[in-house]
């Protein structure tokens, strides 16, 4: 498995905004994946950046290093967001693989810790990640908080 960073406006740039979007959008939101990606192949800012995971050229992957992930902790960052790994692929330890690409390139930054929200049971706990809490989002609800020192 490959894990790239998106850098550049190319055909993989649109493949992975609409990968992004068709995991973790709605109808209605496109547009915000897409500014959002845009921007963040601009910044010369360590947050935010958008990476795939491919295996043989094909992107079975995602995750991106935030700024924010949309919730009341703003004073926690860096956020991972957008971990996913395409069905298919699932059962090969390839989550564990992004996620701690994630942390490496979190500390590389100069981060400490990285954060995430989920409502997964127990498979964040397995890789390292302390639940720390909860968030709460614009819609009132909340989520578990995790956390883990790179």
């Amino acid at each position: 498995m490959k894990i790239i960073e998106l850098q550049t406006l190319n055909q993989q740039f649109e493949e992975a905004v609409y990968l992004y979007w068709r995991e973790w959008g709605n109808e209605d939101n496109y547009p915000f994946y897409k500014d959002c990606m845009i921007h963040s192949l601009i910044t010369k800012d360590s947050l935010p950046h958008f990476y795939i995971a491919q295996i043989d050229e094909k992107t079975i992957g995602t995750f991106a290093l935030l700024r924010n992930d949309l919730n009341s902790r703003q004073d926690l960052y860096p956020w991972l967001a957008c971990l996913f790994i395409d069905p298919k692929h699932r059962g090969n330890a390839l989550g564990s693989r992004l996620l701690t690409e994630a942390t490496q390139l979190a500390a590389d930054k100069g981060y400490k810790n990285l954060y995430l929200t989920s409502d997964l049971d127990g498979y964040y706990e397995k890789y390292g990640w302390f639940n720390s809490g909860l968030a709460y989002g614009s819609n009132g609800g909340s989520i578990k908080l995790y956390e883990k020192e790179t």
